[in-house]
């Protein structure tokens, strides 16, 4: 059995990867909500997001594939260089904070709870706070870095995914009664 940092050096790209192939599905319903009132600000925050989501996923395959097959003595300083993709988590957190500041927006605007927009702007802070702490803090553990990562990866981002994914999923529901009441 793998010792708990070689199995948390495993997971935690992968639940990386993960989280940034599952939001894009996320980001894609939300648009789809927002679009008919700012479809020009709908369509940047999509293409952010999207391109957030994406370099998430990317990151994370970048981590995992050196947490599967580390790289040999000789270049195991080129692996703790940043990716050459998300230096420093720019997609990962500063394109994904820009697009979710764009979507708490639209959302604010759009008939969504304004709990739900207000956390989501709190997270699109924390995320360009996130970014920008890596590029000057090169110590992941320093509670400048650590904290906000900490708060948003296990706290908050969770709760605004669940509780949009909840908002969307009650608004599909209702649209679909209304489209059987009209049939009946």
């Amino acid at each position: 059995m793998p010792s708990a940092p070689a199995l948390a050096g495993l997971l935690s790209p992968l639940f990386l990867v993960l989280s940034g192939l599952l939001a894009a599905g996320a980001l894609v319903g939300v648009y789809q909500r927002v679009q008919p009132a700012e479809p020009g600000f709908a369509l940047l925050a999509l293409g952010l997001g999207l391109a957030g989501a994406l370099g998430a996923a990317v990151h994370g395959g970048y981590d995992l594939s050196n947490a599967i097959n580390p790289p040999l003595d000789n270049t195991a300083a080129a692996a703790n260089l940043p990716s050459q993709i998300d230096p420093r988590g720019m997609l990962t957190f500063g394109v994904a904070g820009l697009a979710l500041f764009f979507f708490s927006w639209l959302m604010s605007r759009g008939g969504f709870s304004r709990g739900l927009s207000g956390l989501g702007y709190g997270v699109a802070v924390l995320l360009v706070w996130i970014y920008l702490a890596r590029l000057i803090v090169q110590t992941p553990t320093n509670p400048l870095l650590l904290a906000p990562v900490l708060l948003v990866g296990f706290i908050l981002n969770p709760v605004w995914y669940i509780w949009l994914g909840a908002s969307l999923w009650q608004e599909a529901g209702q649209t679909v009664m209304a489209r059987g009441a009209v049939r009946g």
